[in-house]
């Protein structure tokens, strides 16, 4: 069976469903539903790798509060090995705040706890032989650097989570051998509206491949220089959360798992998919088997 690792940040989603979104400015608003659960982009694609069928370790930082605590039981729920978080002592643990529309959209409320040190002296204690691929989010900077250097000079794949964060990332596209952007990621990296001239903008920083994940539109690539684009899956959207992370354990899995890019794409956009029909960010993730059914269905 392969082994997957997963590093970055995990956190504890606070979820708030309202009938339509809060309008810029001020006011009070009343949920008609809420939920608490794990969420954070590399966490998160852990749990999609494991529900996948594949081995995975999420590696990152949480406090020794009742936070901290919640979520690694969560991820071990899913059969995710935590044994490889580093706790900080007397520190609290990153949480958010997400509102959910009618439609399924969603606002995001990220606070990342400062008590969670950025150092990653411990890491050298892991033994990165063991994966088949590695994928990193861009929220713990300076554990994705270590990685992505570590297991390249391994030659150990590599998926880079590549979303908005305050610090720049062209270091980390630099070091990663797929590079799958959000929009707003790509926009941000590159100052470029446009997202055909800004994913080859990207591509001139990645000597590997670059991707841009549209939502609901699906995804467009480059490799060797050729753009290629698939169309995303219609479903009925219940909540969108947590979707991105999905398609990125989901396309991490399926290059571990020697998928053809096109393949892939075509698999992780089918995860992906599915997850939306459900509410939280990973009620909806579906096994294998499900995947299978419903890509047969439609026939791709």
């Amino acid at each position: 069976m392969i082994k997957l690792a997963c590093v970055g940040i995990a956190v504890q989603d606070r979820i708030y469903y309202l009938d339509k979104l809060p309008a810029i400015g001020g006011g009070k608003f009343v949920a008609h539903s809420y939920k608490e659960v794990g969420g954070g982009p590399a966490a998160t694609a852990a749990v999609t790798i494991a529900k996948l069928g594949a081995k995975v370790d999420f590696i990152g930082r949480l406090g020794d509060d009742n936070i901290g605590s919640a979520i690694i039981s969560e991820l071990n729920s899913y059969q995710v090995d935590t044994s490889k978080i580093k706790v900080y002592e007397a520190a609290k643990s990153s949480q958010s705040a997400i509102f959910v529309d009618n439609n399924g959209e969603r606002v995001i409320v990220n606070y990342p706890s400062p008590d969670l040190l950025n150092c990653t002296d411990w890491l050298e204690e892991i033994d990165f032989t063991q994966y088949d691929l590695v994928l990193c989010d861009v929220r713990w900077h300076e554990g994705a650097e270590y990685c992505l250097r570590k297991v390249k000079n391994l030659g150990i794949p590599t998926v880079l989570d590549a979303d908005i964060t305050p610090q720049s990332i062209v270091s980390l596209v630099k070091l990663a051998e797929h590079a799958v952007f959000s929009a707003s990621g790509l926009e941000k990296m590159t100052n470029e509206k446009d997202m055909n001239r800004a994913l080859t903008m990207a591509k001139k920083i990645c000597a590997g491949t670059v991707y841009v994940t549209k939502g609901s539109e699906g995804c467009d690539w480059i490799k060797d220089n050729s753009q290629t684009s698939f169309k995303g899956f219609k479903v009925e959207v219940v909540d969108t959360t947590g979707a991105g992370d999905v398609f990125h354990g989901a396309f991490a899995f399926a290059i571990a798992n020697n998928y053809s890019i096109d393949k892939a794409i075509i698999f992780a956009n089918a995860v992906a998919a599915l997850k939306c029909t459900a509410e939280g960010g990973r009620d909806g993730i579906p096994d294998l088997q499900q995947v299978e059914k419903f890509m047969l269905c439609m026939n791709r």
